[in-house]
């Protein structure tokens, strides 16, 4: 297994400011950090060789919104969306990102009213397929993701997600796996978790608070079972969110301090998610 802490925990994009935070996760013991990919303007060469300096692996994380939503009615919305895809796929490769995770399959906190609709359905695949054979180009894998009702209407349940990837039918394009969105939606963990099967590349390990992971409500012991018994062994990544940027925290919903500190956190929960793996080995 590799073990990850998402950035977004201390900011939405990566500068220098935060390569001291990346030397100490990796004197933590984290195999890699996930990179937020929101400004497609930065240097992702130079975060790619600071990254390597410090001998630490990344995957990255980006989102797609109302203005270039790969589901749209609008033909040239679709477009914009497969293309700024496309652009943080090439920012992946100059950083030295394994995987390119998040909802970019359709716009984050755009509802309709209802579910997908076919037609919806039918350009999601079409638009995935696209990026999926870029992203083989660039040499980086994709790992949809799954959220729950209260952030998206596109794919809400894991198994939704694993007839998504399969029909897309490419080997670049996989799902990844999120507790915190599988304890609002799933009935059934081991289900959720075993539901891409050999098209699961990426898990987030994710409180039902968003912060410290193993000191919420998550069912963790069907969670760490169900994943032990697929035998997966990629990236597991640590998704907690914090108040130290407003942005991010209104878009999360943080309200409330919910931990000692950042470092604190990573800290405690990096040896969470290696105990629980360790222990069904």
């Amino acid at each position: 297994m590799k073990y990850g802490m998402n950035l977004l925990l201390w900011n939405g994009e990566v500068t220098d400011a935060q390569m001291p935070v990346c030397e100490q996760l990796k004197a933590i013991g984290f195999d890699g950090v996930e990179l937020p990919m929101f400004n497609l303007d930065l240097d992702y060469a130079k975060i790619g060789k600071q990254l390597d300096d410090l001998g630490l692996e990344r995957t990255a994380v980006t989102i797609r919104v109302e203005e270039d939503n790969p589901i749209s009615a609008d033909k040239s919305v679709r477009a914009k969306g497969v293309e700024l895809n496309k652009k943080t796929l090439d920012c992946c490769a100059a950083a030295g990102a394994q995987s390119l995770v998040g909802p970019y399959h359709s716009a984050i906190g755009l509802f309709s009213g209802a579910g997908p609709t076919e037609d919806e359905w039918k350009w999601g695949v079409e638009s995935m397929r696209e990026m999926a054979e870029y992203a083989e180009k660039v040499g980086v894998m994709l790992g949809v993701e799954t959220l729950n009702r209260f952030e998206c209407y596109f794919l809400n349940a894991h198994a939704d997600t694993a007839r998504f990837v399969r029909e897309v039918d490419h080997p670049s394009c996989g799902m990844m796996y999120d507790t915190f969105h599988c304890n609002i939606e799933e009935k059934s963990i081991p289900a959720a978790v075993k539901a891409g099967g050999d098209k699961l590349v990426h898990i987030h390990i994710s409180e039902n608070d968003r912060s410290t992971p193993g000191e919420g409500n998550i069912r963790w012991k069907q969670n760490f079972d169900a994943i032990a018994e697929t035998g997966y062994d990629g990236w597991m990544v640590i998704e907690a969110f914090g108040l130290a940027l407003p942005e991010i925290a209104a878009a999360t919903k943080i309200w409330r301090k919910m931990f000692k500190d950042e470092i604190t956190l990573a800290t405690n929960g990096l040896k969470f998610m290696r105990s629980e793996v360790e222990k069904r080995k």
